[in-house]
């Protein structure tokens, strides 16, 4: 087995962002460090005695205030996580969890334990003091305003989340970020490049690591400790399982070549969830914008408008692709030994995932037909000369659906 073209970091570090694994949404641990920043705040600031002084009795009303405004706030971030969720799993997709997981959210829950536990702590500091610091009520002010600049920035992102044209560019955009690191141009402008190195057999087969856990989705590999774990033991790592997929217990993983690599060290690379995320997943943007065009052409929403813009979108992904070095990619250590081999998809599976399910469903539509018959000749044109015969099967199906159902479009849209 010759290796694939070799990746290596550009200098815009693009493609590191994304090999390294992104860490898990720690939302209880950011409450749980605004808290303790609030309590130890409420403890100190009340027992300044130099500087300007006011009276204790207003300083707690303020902090009274300041409180029970925030657990107004509180509330409001609840309901509009809520009523957004709901929306866009309603009207988009229950795959869609972008303001679910925006860090906007979870942040302003963070800074409002925060100033609820300083407002309590202060008031409690206060105790009999006739007089305290202005820090105090200052330090609460500034909380307050804080969280209300932080809440009005929730308002922008829960508005633009129910809105179709900002959804679409969002996932658009986070699924064009995933596929030039992984996926770079010929030229390499983007952030992983191709080596010049010459392709490399990669040694024979040594040892396969199968899956012992329960039935998982892989949603994230740590790439670079299976590099350090396969450069300790002079072996490589060639993944089986995409980035996306399902995994079941006894599935092959991964196969070890050249050398010894324990089971564990493989498979705690492999970071299993119960949904897919945007970081690795160079499928997800097509999965998403598939969804949303098929239950705009579903019978019971019947908005073929929505698809033709889907479409647009799709079409935003899979230009640049056309020309991009697609396929499976190996990561090579300091020396320039292959180390690990990515499993990635192909151009196949990628004008599938954003473009069939959505055509097929569009027999009735013909505006989406005309806009997919687009779609086809403006790729072709892009595309590479291998990846012409996939767009022109699809495009003499449009053009078959046309000619027998809408005729009147196909001689609009060959004019």
């Amino acid at each position: 087995m010759d290796a694939p073209p070799t990746m290596t970091l550009g200098p815009d570090r693009s493609a590191e962002r994304v090999v390294r694994p992104r860490r898990a949404l720690r939302a209880g641990a950011s409450q749980v460090l605004a808290a303790a920043v609030g309590f130890v705040l409420g403890l100190l600031l009340p027992g300044i005695d130099g500087g300007y002084q006011v009276a204790a009795e207003r300083a707690v009303d303020v902090l009274k205030v300041v409180g029970l405004g925030v657990l107004s706030v509180a509330t409001l971030i609840f309901s509009v996580l809520f009523l957004v969720v709901q929306w866009a799993a309603g009207n988009f997709s229950h795959r869609l969890v972008l303001f679910r997981t925006d860090p906007v959210v979870w942040r302003l829950f963070a800074l409002v334990v925060g100033v609820l536990v300083f407002s309590v702590t202060a008031n409690l500091a206060i105790g009999s003091h006739r007089t305290v610091s202005v820090a105090v009520p200052a330090t609460a002010t500034v909380l307050a305003a804080t969280a209300l600049v932080q809440v009005r920035r929730l308002q922008l992102k829960a508005l633009k989340s129910i809105q179709l044209a900002h959804v679409l560019a969002d996932v658009r955009d986070r699924g064009r970020e995933v596929l030039r690191a992984m996926h770079p141009s010929p030229n390499g402008t983007d952030g992983v490049v191709p080596d010049a190195h010459e392709a490399r057999a990669l040694p024979e087969v040594t040892s396969t690591v199968v899956w012992a856990g329960d039935t998982v989705l892989v949603a994230q590999v740590d790439w670079l400790r299976l590099v350090r774990v396969a450069t300790r033991a002079d072996a490589a790592v060639v993944l089986k399982v995409p980035v996306g997929s399902t995994i079941y217990p006894g599935d092959l993983v991964a196969e070890v070549r050249g050398g010894r690599v324990p089971d564990a060290e493989v498979l705690r690379a492999v970071v299993g969830e119960i949904e897919r995320t945007f970081h690795q997943d160079p499928t997800l943007a097509f999965r998403l914008l598939a969804d949303i065009g098929l239950r705009a052409l579903s019978p019971a929403i019947n908005d073929p408008a929505t698809a033709v813009q889907v479409l647009d979108a799709v079409e935003g992904l899979l230009r640049p692709l056309a020309s991009a070095e697609l396929g499976d990619r190996s990561i090579a250590d300091a020396t320039g030994a292959v180390r690990v081999v990515m499993c990635l998809p192909g151009w196949e599976e990628f004008v599938r995932v954003g473009f069939d399910d959505v055509c097929r469903a569009a027999s009735d539509a013909p505006m989406v037909l005309s806009r997919a018959r687009q779609l086809l000749l403006r790729v072709r044109e892009a595309a590479r000369e291998e990846r012409r015969p996939a767009l022109e099967e699809r495009l003499a199906w449009v053009d078959q659906e046309l000619a027998g159902r809408h005729p009147a479009f196909l001689r609009e849209a060959a004019d």
